[in-house]
């Protein structure tokens, strides 16, 4: 039997049991009614019109079938058939209330708790602010923070270890959903002692390309950016050093050991005590988008949300 033969028969079920089964407001106001013997009482309880909730039981009772309150200048009084279906209507009551009580402790175990994942530029540079934020926003959140570079931040989400990501890439990852929250510009850094730092004339593409470099390792939101620059320019010459961090690349380059491309979010101090000097480029834009990343068909929820609500906040760079 096929799946969908299947799936028929429950939505007909389905669509059958709700056109027999009075909602809950009915069943409520069932109850309100056999606790005050009145229906205008019970109205007020509701938070209904009279009116509207004599309305409310003729159409349960021509739904069920049969008669549930007597109704007279006295009051109103339950039949044996409302009584049975009141009590009927109690259970369910209860039970939609149990629900109810479970499904708000989901969303405080959910809210209860935000995993992040960034790459490093984000990690280091701009979440903290964010978090800040947040945290004024919803004090009795527990934040951690998992850093990487944008293929570990992909894996960390797409094995549920993450709730939202942030990653520095060309493009949104496979599997995932994404929006740009900021944008970053990649700089050619040297330390002032470098020829570089003396030159008159821009740096050429197709030198920067030929030239070993300090550079992040393969797989991070910088290197993807830069190899896509220089592709057309004979691509990257091996890298002089390859490290794991933006911090460990840029007291590299401090140290005089080789040129850097860097994030302009990280080298700011830097720039202005000169410890480092930009290297102006022609022909080549270094440029990229900064992206919240979640998987896809998940949009973010609850703290997640509210992170991803703060970023957009952030004028981008």
């Amino acid at each position: 039997m096929s799946s969908e033969s299947s799936e028929s028969r429950e939505s007909s079920a389905t669509s059958f049991l709700s056109h027999r089964v009075p909602d809950l407001g009915a069943l409520e106001l069932l109850l309100a009614v056999a606790r005050h013997g009145s229906l205008g009482r019970a109205a007020r309880e509701v938070g209904i019109t009279q009116p509207a909730a004599s309305s409310r039981i003729r159409s349960m009772e021509r739904q069920l079938g049969v008669a549930l309150v007597d109704r007279s200048p006295r009051g109103s009084r339950l039949t044996d058939a409302g009584a049975l279906v009141t009590d009927w209507a109690r259970r369910i009551v209860e039970a939609a209330e149990a629900f109810d009580a479970g499904a708000q402790a989901l969303r405080g175990r959910r809210d209860s708790r935000l995993r992040v994942a960034a790459s490093m530029t984000i990690a280091e540079y701009l979440l903290p602010g964010w978090l800040i934020a947040l945290r004024a926003e919803r004090p009795d959140t527990a934040v951690s923070l998992m850093a990487g570079n944008s293929a570990v931040v992909a894996e960390r989400l797409l094995a549920d270890d993450a709730d939202l990501g942030f990653v520095e890439g060309l493009a949104v990852p496979e599997g995932l959903d994404g929006a740009v929250v900021a944008h970053d510009r990649l700089v050619v850094v040297a330390a002032p002692s470098h020829p570089w730092a003396r030159r008159r004339r821009l740096l050429d593409p197709a030198e920067l390309a030929a030239t070993p470099l300090i550079l992040r390792e393969r797989g991070s939101g910088t290197r993807q950016v830069l190899d896509s620059a220089l592709a057309a320019h004979g691509g990257l010459a091996r890298p002089l050093l390859e490290l794991a961090s933006t911090t460990a690349v840029k007291a590299a380059a401090v140290s005089g050991a080789g040129p850097a491309v860097l994030s302009e979010l990280a080298i700011t101090e830097e720039l202005a005590s000169r410890r480092l000097v930009e290297i102006p480029v022609e022909g080549v834009l270094l440029r990229r988008d900064l992206r919240a990343v979640w998987p896809t068909g998940h949009r973010p929820t609850g703290p997640a949300r509210d992170l991803l609500s703060l970023t957009r906040a952030t004028p981008s760079g």
